[in-house]
């Protein structure tokens, strides 16, 4: 009997290493996620703008022409003066030409910078048995497990092994590719570790 009582104690210290260890390992791959994600977003300049981001025009010698912006479900943005001006479809350096083009009726030699402050348009899902559901913006290549780490990892008991990633191929048609998560935490079958892209749901049961 003493010795049973003795191994309790044992075996939740062990859960509890094994438990932290998990933990510590999600936190240093959110970290490394978020690192990449700030250092794609200041360096990235063939980044397509899109619907729901969010812009910083600035007008340098003109300031209350300068604003912070939402680009619309049509793709346009408003400012002051100019109006709607096509956003959607462009990078920030072709927004910049555009908006100094539309800028030059009103103001003598325009300079203009455009900032992406926030990536709302490159979307991908998470949902099922996960601690924080729901749509995650991606800026630069996003695999399976940095996704669930920055969802805060899976829930209490959940298997992780039948974990299906849903994309839309070219031809418009669902496919769903397999993933086990405890697989490729273990070193194992990585391959099935992709790189996700925008629209792309993953599903933990």
């Amino acid at each position: 009997m003493p010795a049973a009582v003795q191994g309790v104690p044992g075996r939740i210290g062990v859960a509890a290493g094994v438990m932290m260890r998990r933990s510590l390992v999600l936190a240093a791959v959110a970290a490394l996620l978020l690192g990449r994600e700030t250092i794609g977003l200041a360096q990235d300049s063939q980044y397509v703008i899109g619907p729901d981001d969010v812009l910083s025009v600035v007008f340098w010698r003109d300031k209350d022409m300068s604003q912070d912006v939402v680009v619309r479900p049509d793709g346009k943005i408003s400012l002051p003066l100019v109006n709607d001006v096509q956003a959607g479809g462009l990078t920030p350096s072709q927004l910049r030409d555009s908006i100094k083009d539309a800028a030059r009726r009103f103001v003598e030699d325009p300079s203009v910078t455009v900032v992406v402050k926030q990536i709302n348009s490159r979307k991908v899902f998470i949902t099922g048995q996960i601690e924080k559901p729901g749509p995650y913006p991606i800026n630069g290549p996003t695999s399976v497990v940095q996704l669930i780490s920055l969802a805060g990892g899976l829930k209490e008991y959940t298997d992780g092994k039948r974990i299906l990633i849903m994309r839309t191929d070219k031809a418009g048609r669902k496919v769903a590719r397999p993933f086990n998560y405890h697989e490729v935490l273990a070193g194992k079958n990585l391959e099935q570790n992709i790189d996700l892209e925008p629209g792309d749901t993953v599903v933990v049961p």
